[in-house]
């Protein structure tokens, strides 16, 4: 662990808190948590780019936005423990790939783009999905294979969509869901759509052959195309440092610009993907590198400490959680107090348990979808 901890600075401490937190323009007053009067507010870190300018660390936000990100994260972090225990209750069967401590990735993304932006993301896709508009409901009904499910509970936890908001996936092949959101990118450029698409990957996807040759076709035809790499330092049980020569992913690209983007701060995502798609509507492909970390194993069967120690998870969410960082704010601004926070999260916790009890009620979809979804409609089979 040694070795990992010299080749990985993210693991220090960042900047002091008070002076992060404490507002630039904005003189200390009581704010309203539904108030839309801007707030400016300074990155935790600053962001690190290759062959581009990088965005500016000051970014400008609202008490009403950060209630909703503390919100947001919130109902994540809860609906992810409530799968935990489910998948130990043997209710949710097969892979499971939990999203706790990359929250902010996806919140901060969704906070900087409309629903005509496409998303499509690897197989720990549960959050992206809540963010893009889906609900509790139907995903806790596709974790446990039912009929009122994302997927009418065929597709599981690796396989959530929603192509009403954009959202293509939930993919179990390392890496193949890259190429298909460079086609999305393609199917935009063709339509003369003035929107872009994200395609999210790990770090352990990050050496795939198929990646630089999508990435190579969207930049020859300038594509509104952003890569994500959530960077969560281990692909499965392996350092990033033992898989990849250069880890510096954002700089993967050569000849595609990229930015590096603190993925544990909301603020900083949403700054970066917003100033990411700007870009690629004029431009072509970016890449981003989301510095983040996730709190469980790779996937349920993984107990996530046999290659890392128990040291350094608490470490990370002590010094670099992301829904704390958000508490702080919301209390340094004194947005709102202890009291009201906790109170939320016991409503979150009850509106998980409501949602998982609705999901339970769906029944297992019946034997006719086995032939469902499966060709193009009028061309399949039909059961007799």
């Amino acid at each position: 662990m040694t070795s990992f901890l010299h080749h990985h600075r993210h693991l220090t401490k960042p900047k002091s808190l008070t002076t992060l937190l404490r507002p630039i323009t904005t003189p200390f007053r009581q704010i309203s948590s539904t108030s839309t009067e801007t707030l400016e507010i300074e990155t935790s870190i600053p962001f690190k780019s290759h062959i581009i300018e990088p965005p500016s660390t000051t970014v400008s936000t609202s008490a009403s936005e950060l209630m909703t990100f503390f919100k947001d994260m919130a109902l994540m972090r809860r609906m992810e423990i409530a799968a935990d225990s489910l998948y130990k209750a043997k209710l949710i069967r097969g892979f499971c790939h939990l999203y706790d401590g990359q929250e902010a990735v996806a919140v901060g993304m969704e906070a900087a783009i409309t629903k005509t932006d496409n998303i499509i993301t690897a197989y720990r896709d549960h959050c992206i999905y809540l963010a893009r508009g889906g609900t509790l409901v139907s995903a806790f009904a596709e974790l446990m294979g039912r009929q009122d499910g994302c997927s009418r509970g065929k597709g599981g936890s690796m396989h959530f969509y929603r192509k009403d908001f954009g959202f293509y996936g939930g993919h179990g092949i390392v890496g193949a869901q890259v190429p298909l959101g460079i086609g999305l990118a393609f199917a935009q450029k063709y339509n003369k759509e003035e929107a872009v698409s994200f395609a999210l990957y790990g770090d352990g996807a990050a050496n795939q052959g198929q990646l630089f040759e999508a990435l190579n076709m969207a930049a020859l035809w300038d594509l509104p195309a952003i890569l994500v790499c959530e960077n969560n330092h281990y692909g499965m049980g392996t350092a990033e440092w033992r898989a990849a020569k250069s880890p510096a992913y954002y700089k993967r690209g050569d000849y595609v610009p990229g930015l590096k983007v603190d993925g544990m701060d909301v603020l900083a995502v949403k700054q970066a993907c917003a100033y990411a798609k700007d870009y690629v509507l004029k431009n072509g492909p970016i890449i981003l590198e989301m510095d983040t970390y996730r709190y469980h194993g790779h996937s349920m069967s993984d107990p996530g400490s046999t290659y890392r120690t128990r040291d350094e998870i608490s470490g990370i969410r002590q010094e670099r959680d992301p829904i704390e960082r958000v508490k702080k704010l919301l209390l340094t601004h004194d947005i709102a107090t202890e009291k009201e926070l906790k109170d939320y999260e016991k409503v979150v916790r009850k509106e998980v348990d409501e949602a998982i009890a609705k999901a339970k009620e769906s029944p297992m979809p019946d034997t006719k979808e086995l032939f469902t979804n499966i060709y193009v409609k009028g061309y399949g089979a039909e059961v007799i």
